[in-house]
């Protein structure tokens, strides 16, 4: 198998697992394991609080080895391990515990799967990006709408609106996180995706302005758009919503998200990689802050199209911008600390925040506070982000 395809099978096999674990899970936590909006709020937490530190250090021990490839597949199937792992776990306890043992791995796959993309398509110009990563919005999209409707066919909703099937969410993301997993023989690992780092070169990340004010400006858009992502379920069933209206919502998100990360080399080309960010970061904000306003389901289905205009702009944007800035050796360490900061730390406070919004507040206030952060920190994205330049 040519290895960009078996990328882009991997990417579209692992994000089929994400499009069933990703927007079930909160739910899952409130309805099935009965936690509270705050014990919601610690689990979805501990995610990221493991990626503070496995993402970097998962990044080391990729650039020092030279073995991008092989420490990628080796986390893959160790998150399909951890997955399958919760469909045995009850309480909360157990639950933030084994959510932790997993996020050691699962944390740190997709930071190590952009640092083989763009080191395996380095030589094949701004477009080939976006041809390969768009594989994973398309399997997103597949999953995040098919599962609730098969779902809802063979185990279906209790008298309440609850889903009582709800845990085979983690064999189904298990099998396709393992099946993409498989795909490692087939990765490429040639050329970029195995040059080494120097011994202590990594801190010279620490020393590049250009990367602390990504860090910085990162960190402040996963802070205000992270949390209300996760508690999104909740938010639609408080507006009347089932488990079909939260996957066709995600439909609906997913929509536009493909024909942007499709074409985000083009949009990286014509507005540049901070000019991405701050409209990644500005949708994100207009997004929420007008579902906390709605208390319409119609309305908040169409406000989801700015969600494929945040993933290229924040998700996207974010890896674009420093695979700009970062030396080749370096980047698996410069992804892993970009997503520890955004997804880990920024994502932490999000997710405690919201929780705690969400049981004090009611469930339109993480959404609020989140939107009209957002607003504010991307209109001052010429103000924190220099124009990037790629260090030697």
């Amino acid at each position: 198998m040519p290895g960009m395809v078996a990328l882009a099978a991997f990417w579209f096999l692992y994000f089929c697992g994400l499009g069933i674990f990703a927007p079930y899970y909160a739910l899952y936590l409130r309805e099935n394991a009965g936690l509270s909006g705050t014990q919601v709020g610690i689990v979805l937490a501990v995610l990221p609080l493991v990626g503070i530190v496995a993402q970097p250090v998962w990044g080391q021990v990729a650039d020092r080895t030279g073995a991008r490839v092989r420490v990628l597949v080796q986390l893959t199937a160790a998150t399909a391990l951890g997955c399958a792992a919760l469909a045995w776990v009850r309480g909360f306890p157990g639950l933030a515990l084994v959510t932790a043992g997993m996020g050691a791995f699962s944390t740190a796959v997709v930071p190590m799967s952009l640092s083989v993309t763009f080191a395996a398509l380095r030589a094949r110009g701004p477009h080939a990006f976006g041809l390969i990563r768009v594989w994973g919005t398309i399997g997103y999209l597949a999953c995040v709408a098919g599962y609730p409707w098969l779902l809802q066919r063979w185990v279906p909703a209790d008298a309440n609106g609850g889903e009582p099937g709800l845990d085979s969410m983690f064999y189904a993301t298990a099998a396709f996180i393992a099946a993409a997993a498989l795909l490692g023989p087939w990765l490429p690992r040639g050329g970029a995706v195995a040059r080494r780092a120097a011994p202590r070169q990594w801190r010279a990340l620490l020393r590049q302005p250009a990367v602390l004010r990504l860090l910085a400006f990162t960190l402040g858009g996963f802070l205000f758009l992270q949390g209300p992502m996760g508690v999104f379920p909740i938010f639609v069933r408080a507006r009347g919503g089932d488990l079909g209206t939260i996957g066709r919502m995600w439909v609906v998100m997913l929509l536009l998200e493909i024909p942007l990360v499709l074409l985000s080399g083009s949009a990286m080309h014509r507005l540049g990689a901070r000019g991405l960010l701050g409209i990644g970061v500005l949708a994100g904000g207009v997004r929420w802050t007008l579902c906390a306003l709605s208390p319409a389901l119609p309305v908040i289905y169409v406000l989801q199209l700015l969600h494929g205009v945040v993933v290229t702009g924040l998700l996207l944007g974010g890896p674009l911008y420093l695979e700009q800035v970062v030396p080749d050796e370096l980047r698996s360490t410069g992804q892993g600390l970009l997503a520890m900061v955004g997804g880990g730390i920024g994502s932490i406070g999000s997710n405690l925040a919201s929780g705690w919004l969400l049981e004090h507040g009611g469930p339109s206030a993480p959404f609020l506070a989140g939107g009209l952060g957002a607003l504010v920190l991307g209109c001052a994205v010429g103000w924190i982000l220099p124009a990037p330049h790629r260090v030697p």
